[in-house]
């Protein structure tokens, strides 16, 4: 039988030959080592997403937290200005030759128009006979609080007509902390400023200042 063979090129010789098998390997080992480190990097930026979404998820549990604790504390806060500023303010006031003999703390006035609504919620209220002073008690005050304040004696003022109250509304803030400009904006709404001092409070009213009346 006739066995034909392959018609090599000449030059072929089996060093060549395995020295080619042994590149090769060498390549393929190569392309595995890259392909093992590709995955490698991928597992560790997908570990790092994975990472990053849960710091983004802590993040956002620990702010929504922060923001109910420190809204839980702005009320702690209200509630013991509230009190801090209680006790002394028929005092102070009455020193101004008012005649104040009812201080009522967390008065809160239901809307006409539907009964399951506030018009207006008061921190604390004086009274006498002529004259009712609503004061608003903040740990800081901004132009917005003023503003409202100012929007929630106006309400008041109508609630007042629409029941037959004749008494002069007047308007207070107490703060805890203030600098001279937010004291301007409260004197120069026509409200009392009273602030905390020590154990006690006191109104300050510059020469010049007058009280406005809803």
């Amino acid at each position: 039988m006739d066995i034909t063979m392959p018609d090599y090129p000449k030059d072929v010789t089996f060093e060549k030959v395995w020295a080619m098998f042994q590149e090769n390997a060498r390549l393929i080992k190569e392309l595995r080592e890259e392909s093992k480190e590709t995955d490698r990097r991928m597992q560790e930026t997908d570990r790092r997403m994975q990472e990053t979404d849960r710091r983004i998820k802590e993040t956002e549990r620990l702010v929504n937290e922060t923001g109910k604790q420190v809204g839980g504390l702005n009320n702690s806060f209200g509630e013991l200005a509230q009190h801090l500023v209680a006790p002394n303010i028929i005092e102070k006031f009455n020193e101004l030759d008012f005649d104040f003999t009812k201080c009522s703390l967390n008065v809160k006035v239901r809307d006409p128009g539907n009964k399951k609504k506030y018009l207006a919620e008061i921190d604390i209220m004086l009274e006498d006979g002529d004259v009712v002073v609503i004061v608003e008690v903040k740990a800081k005050a901004n132009k917005k609080d003023l503003k409202n304040h100012a929007k929630r004696m106006k309400k008041l003022r109508l609630y007042a007509d629409a029941h037959g109250d004749k008494r002069r509304y007047q308007g207070a803030v107490a703060v805890a902390m203030a600098n001279d400009n937010i004291r301007k904006l409260i004197l120069g709404h026509g409200f009392y400023l009273i602030e905390q001092t020590g154990d006690t409070v006191r109104i300050n009213m510059p020469e010049g200042f007058r009280a406005r009346n809803w």
